[in-house]
């Protein structure tokens, strides 16, 4: 009698496991990184090197392309971003889908901006995780590509601004420069120096159909630009 007892409570007891374990599993599954990325990211991002073909198709993305993440972006500047979202790029993805006429030159019409969602503290630290394993163009990016040193701001603003013109298209402080590419002051927080030096060494490697101009730019320059992002990030605006 004692052992049909215990044999009966021992069933309901594996039975009430398998029921938890079957109402807890599609709760862990739709909270791992990778299902949060499907479900929250890539109707605006793309994971998969998709190289656009005309510029059409490139100025009809509405997020960046993710697929070089692990060698293009910080890790702990993506989890904290993700938490706390903000514009990066003042006229969007391509400036052209977001210009209204002004009084007096263009302006950027914010109605049509949208909004990056927030995730939570898990959720992003799970993202990020994900995020940072894709390298597809690692080929491009050298390690130890970037010497670490220093340059005034005043000579770097001068060499970013007259010298190469990059002040028509980037901001280097809030306000002040051009809108059609992102902002700069916080480039240095946010990109990998070796991806910054291969970027801008060749823009179109990266991206064939990029409006970022090749400059041509000597090593000696790339390094001291990348030495002024850097003095730029370290500024408090």
């Amino acid at each position: 009698m004692i052992f049909h007892i215990a044999n009966f409570y021992s069933k309901c007891l594996w039975i009430v496991l398998i029921i938890a374990i079957s109402f807890n599993t599609p709760a862990i599954a739709a909270n791992s990184g990778k299902d949060i990325l499907d479900s929250k990211c890539l109707s605006c991002h793309t994971i998969s090197k998709k190289t656009p073909s005309t510029l059409k198709e490139l100025w009809e993305r509405k997020g960046p392309d993710l697929s070089s993440t692990g060698i293009k972006y910080k890790q702990e500047w993506i989890k904290q971003w993700l938490q706390k979202p903000v514009r990066i790029r003042p006229a969007g993805m391509f400036y052209g889908n977001h210009i209204k006429k002004g009084k007096k030159t263009d302006e950027v019409d914010s109605a049509t901006l949208i909004k990056h969602p927030k995730l939570t503290g898990e959720q992003a630290t799970l993202v990020t995780k994900v995020l940072m394993t894709l390298k597809q163009n690692q080929n491009l990016v050298k390690t130890g590509d970037y010497k670490p040193g220093s340059i005034s701001l005043t000579l770097g603003e001068m060499m970013f601004d007259k010298f190469k013109g990059c002040l028509a298209c980037h901001q280097i402080e809030p306000g002040y420069g051009g809108l059609s590419g992102p902002e700069v002051y916080t480039a240095a927080k946010r990109l990998q120096e070796d991806y910054l030096i291969s970027f801008m060494r060749d823009p179109q490697a990266w991206e064939p159909k990029s409006i970022m101009p090749n400059k041509h730019l000597k090593e000696t320059d790339l390094q001291k630009l990348v030495h002024y992002l850097r003095a730029l990030s370290q500024e408090n605006f």
